[in-house]
């Protein structure tokens, strides 16, 4: 099950990206080549499929949405652990 991403979340993030919007991208083709290169490779793969797309929209869109979920797991994964804390 998927994570669920808040406004807060998306706001965070959204603020992260949109102050450079290129070079954010460029970061995370980086990011994942290291952290998940099979994402990466699959994004990459999937935006240069249809030559009536931009490339660079759709990898955008694929690593926000890739990071969104990242956060949001994140986030839960630190509300499990300080909700067995709490016991």
């Amino acid at each position: 099950m998927l994570p669920i991403i808040t406004e807060e979340i998306s706001s965070e993030i959204f603020s992260e990206v949109f102050q450079d919007v290129q070079s954010w991208r460029k970061n995370m083709v980086q990011y994942l080549k290291e952290e998940n290169p099979e994402i990466n490779t699959a994004i990459l793969e999937v935006a240069k499929y249809d030559e009536g797309i931009d490339l660079k929209a759709v990898a955008l869109g694929a690593y926000l949405s890739y990071r969104l979920i990242e956060v949001a797991t994140e986030n839960d994964e630190l509300a499990v652990d300080g909700s067995y804390a709490a016991e």
